[in-house]
């Protein structure tokens, strides 16, 4: 009776609300409702890992309730604090700029091009009926579905080995790693089997996350430049390169390894988000970050700081993207800990890339503070694994 708005408001209603708080931070254009899922799915999981592995590493019993009594009231008031920020920031502006372009766009869209979100809609609707209904099994799942049922049905996390059903000590190769136990979470609290929440509703939520990331990435790659100066979305690109995308899914099974394979068999399990969601995440957030205002013309600068003036704007633009690739971040860790490595990597990478083209050192150090929760993360790892921190 009470599974559907269960699943409902942990994986729509609140994540939506807990997007609204970074997303107060950015200029009004950007408060889409895509991105308000996006950040709030983020934002949410690296919540989650901050709760959650503390009272993994430090409490042995009971420890899953612990967990989820304290994310629980920490996301509702996050999620509460965000429908404050964004009224309060709706409130002073003078405009409405995302449902105004998007009533623009629908009424203006040509019919080849409506034809070809057909289309994608078609390969995606194929996708999440192939994957909800003809789920895939695999030897992970004894380890990692077992998991999130044996945390929701014995209120312990990484206590009990899922092999053998019998007390084990803390494995740290996958403790810090709570992607499970999040799904456990959401299927206490909604009242559904751990094993059906993953095979069958996660991949309905996870797999459009992903293509929503996609669309985020492609929006910033398909702009022009016209001669005013002022960029704007050129769209008819948009849908092929969505189609294009999901043909590389539904045909990139050349192998158990690719992460087509991982992104469409074996979507509820962390390693799967992390390479089809919170990678893609970090290429699109190092889009955005590479456009600034103070980098265009004399014109759009004056265009700006006008918009400002008229409430449309806020006084660090590009503060929610920071904080929202914080999150990021702090999300690859409990997907995987190879993950950290992984994005750490990315990170320094794009870290050189973007200072170079900014001309700005100062780059390099807001992208190495981003990265300090990756460092807290792998020494608590390293000090658990050499038995220096044990519960």
């Amino acid at each position: 009776m009470f599974q559907i708005p269960g699943l409902l408001f942990w994986l729509v209603v609140i994540p939506y609300c807990i997007g609204m708080v970074p997303a107060a931070l950015l200029a009004e254009e950007r408060r889409d409702p895509g991105f308000l899922m996006l950040a709030g799915y983020f934002t949410m999981w690296a919540l989650y890992g901050t709760v959650t592995i503390p009272v993994v590493l430090f409490v042995k019993y009971d420890n899953f309730i612990i967990a989820s009594d304290c994310f629980m009231v920490l996301s509702i008031l996050c999620a509460a604090g965000g429908v404050g920020l964004m009224y309060r920031r709706r409130k002073n502006s003078v405009t409405d700029h995302g449902r105004t372009a998007f009533a623009d766009y629908m009424r203006q869209m040509p019919w080849a091009e409506r034809l070809e979100w057909m289309l994608f809609l078609i390969l995606l609707g194929f996708q999440l009926y192939k994957a909800a209904v003809y789920a895939s099994f695999d030897g992970d799942d004894a380890y990692y579905v077992v998991e999130s049922l044996i945390a929701q049905q014995a209120d312990t996390m990484y206590s009990i080995l899922p092999y053998t059903g019998r007390h084990t000590g803390l494995d740290i190769r996958h403790a810090l790693a709570v992607f499970p136990m999040w799904i456990a979470f959401v299927a206490d609290k909604s009242h559904i089997h751990a094993t059906i929440l993953s095979h069958t509703v996660l991949p309905l939520v996870l797999v459009p996350l992903g293509y929503l990331v996609y669309y985020e990435i492609g929006r910033v790659l398909f702009k022009e430049r016209p001669a005013d100066g002022e960029q704007v979305f050129c769209r008819e690109n948009l849908p092929a390169f969505m189609i294009l995308m999901a043909m590389f899914q539904i045909f990139g099974n050349v192998s158990i390894y690719t992460n087509e394979t991982f992104f469409l068999t074996r979507t509820w399990q962390g390693k799967a988000v992390a390479g089809s969601l919170v990678i893609p995440a970090l290429l699109w957030l190092f889009l955005l970050l590479n456009q600034r205002p103070d980098r265009q013309d004399k014109p759009d600068r004056r265009r700006h700081r006008a918009k400002k003036r008229d409430g449309g704007g806020v006084r660090f633009p590009r503060a929610g993207l920071w904080f929202l690739l914080v999150c990021v971040n702090m999300t690859a860790g409990i997907c995987s800990s190879i993950a950290v490595f992984l994005v750490s990597v990315l990170m320094a990478a794009a870290a050189f890339c973007l200072a170079i083209v900014e001309r700005d050192y100062k780059v390099v150090i807001r992208m190495g503070a981003v990265c300090i929760p990756n460092a807290v993360y792998v020494l608590t790892y390293l000090l658990v694994a050499y038995g220096y921190l044990l519960r």
